[in-house]
Order: structure tokens, then sequence, then C-alpha cells
């Protein structure tokens, strides 16, 4: 009896780990110490020394159930990319700068070529944000998961200026509201997703003329990366007063934990584009329009808070970075939370 015979090939975890060196190397940046293989990531934090009061901020999440749609589909190499998002995004909500990330993959049996291909894109998501990738975990988990199974999550830690980062507490009335475009369902919604449509190749596989692409194709289709729209406004002088990462909860629960008491935010429903994919889920689902606005970003990944006199110079920054900017409604006194019109 060996570990190989209870299920767990130690052997093709060195094949993988050999496999993604590669992808891994290309997210480096001069402050990682060492190489991929150690107990631990290492990271200089010289730079960090030369911040006046820096603070780490940190994120942690996973894919959801969008993982079962790479499974169903035989497509590994963006859902990594979905993984780095939900983290990096989160931070630079915050105002930081993603630093590094680790991710952490679960499965019932080791491929090494899919491992390879999942953690492709966990390196691509990487170089999107900037951060380096510095280590990882695959766990094999025979009699846990089925052998095709997997599950892929991680963390990031970021760094901003004390004085630099989003809180949302100077918001006030007659602030305005700007939203940068969202790449489709993201990662949030998943499980309403696959009650919706039938779960299978030829589902999945079938082009739909109104999403100019498969309906797999559409929902695999990586989560947005804001940092370098977050950096590109900050280079321009702009302040974000106020940042939501519109994720699970849509826009009912994640527009209102930027605003401080006494403020509702006012969003004109006709002011932004509704993606493709979520008009064909709602029809295809009969989903009421208070549900898709709970649960998904309805084309919205970020909304900011700025000074109306910082409007134009804010859509000018995200446009720069090859980002979608709408301006999508402003701030009111009243009750703290959210006012779709």
């Amino acid at each position: 009896m060996d570990y190989k015979s209870a299920g767990v090939d130690i052997e093709a975890g060195y094949k993988s780990v050999e496999l993604m060196k590669a992808h891994v190397k290309e997210t480096m940046r001069p402050e990682v110490l060492g190489g991929l293989g150690g107990f631990s990531g290492a990271f200089s934090l010289s730079k960090v020394k030369e911040m006046k009061d820096p603070v780490l901020l940190s994120g942690t999440d996973g894919c959801g159930t969008k993982v079962k749609i790479a499974m169903l589909l035989d497509k590994h190499d963006t859902i990594g990319i979905d993984a780095v998002a939900m983290c990096v995004n989160d931070v630079a909500c915050a105002g930081g700068e993603p630093l590094f990330f680790l991710d952490y993959i679960a499965c019932g049996k080791n491929y090494p070529e899919k491992i390879a291909e999942i953690v492709k894109g966990v390196a691509e998501g990487c170089k999107q944000s900037g951060c380096a990738l510095i280590g990882g975990e695959t766990a094999e988990h025979p009699g846990l998961m089925p052998e095709d199974d997997y599950d892929l999550a991680g963390f990031t830690v970021g760094v901003a200026e004390k004085s630099e980062l989003i809180t949302g507490e100077n918001i006030k009335d007659g602030d305005v509201l700007v939203g940068i475009a969202s790449s489709g369902v993201h990662s949030n919604g998943f499980s309403l997703v696959r009650k919706v449509f039938s779960m299978n190749k030829e589902s999945l596989n079938e082009y739909i003329e109104s999403l100019g692409m498969t309906l797999g194709e559409s929902l695999l289709t990586p989560t947005k990366i804001y940092v370098k729209a977050m950096k590109s406004i900050k280079d321009a002088g702009v302040v974000v007063k106020g940042c939501s990462h519109i994720t699970g909860g849509g826009f009912y629960e994640n527009i209102p934990r930027m605003l401080p008491e006494g403020i509702n935010a006012h969003v004109e429903l006709n002011s932004f584009e509704v993606l493709p994919i979520f008009k064909l889920l709602q029809k295809s689902g009969n989903i009421t329009d208070e549900m898709m606005y709970n649960t998904y970003n309805m084309g919205l990944g970020m909304v900011l808070a700025v000074d109306k006199d910082d409007v134009d110079k804010t859509v000018k920054a995200i446009e720069a970075a090859g980002e979608k900017a709408y301006v999508v409604g402003k701030c009111v006194a009243g009750e703290k939370g959210v006012t779709l019109c």
C-alpha cells in the first residue's frame, strides 16, 4: 500500500509545478525573493518602507460555481483570471495596489495539464493587475471530490497610503456616480444561471445571435480587472470618495457599502448598457427586475462616487485605461441605501 494507491499521486504534483513555472515567472515583480517551490512566498517590503503611512489591504475569494461551466466545457485557461479579479478588485476598491497573490486549487485528481491551464489563467490575472503570483497549493482530495472536479480560490495582499484609502466617509449630497462597464456575469450568481440554462455541452456550445458568441463563451468571459483603471483615475489627480465592487448581492447590497449615513445613491437605469447576457438570462428565467439587480452587476462592475467637478477627468481616465465609463447617477441626502430610478 502506498499514497498513490490511496488516490494521491505525488509525481503528478511535481509535474504540475514544472508545467506552471513558466506562467508564474511572467508575473514576477522586483520585490519577489526566491522562486516557486519554497515553503512560503517571500516579498520584500523595501518600497513599502518608503511610504509615509502604509496600510496593508487584503482580499480573498473564489469563482463560485462558475467553475462548473469550465468543467463542463473542459476549458480551464481563464477561470484563474476570475479568481484573481475577485480579490484584486476588492483591494483596488479600497484605493490599494495589489502586491502579490496566492492560489488554492482543490481537486479530485491531479491532472497536471489541467492544473497548469488553471494556473495559466491565474498568472494572466496577476499580469493584468500587476501583482506577483508568489505561491499556491494544489490539494488532491480522492474520495471527497469526483476525479474531474476542482475548486479554485485565492487571496491577495496590497498596500495604500492611509491618507489615500477610499472609505466613503466624505461622500456628500451632490456627488456624482460613475460606473465602469463589466465584461459579463463576472463570478457571481452562477447558481441561478445554472438553474435557468441547461447545463450540457450542446446547450453551452449553441451560438446565440444576441450574444454574438456561444452561451458557454459568454458565461466564461473572465471578470474584468479594474486595477489599471483605478490607478489611471488616481494618476489623473481625482480623489475617489467611494467605490463599490458590484459582486454578489448586485446593486442593492454593494452600493450602500460605500455610503455614509444620510446619503442615498440614485442610479439611473437608462444611463448604462445592460449587457445582452443579462437580458437573455432574465427573459429565459422569468426573473424580476428586483432580483436581477439584487444578484448581478447588470453591466457595471464598479461604481464610484466623485465630486461633480471631477466627473470629466474620471471618465477620461477610465477610458484611457481601455475601459468604458458611464455617468450613472448622483448622491443625495436621505436614508442610507440605493434607489434605482
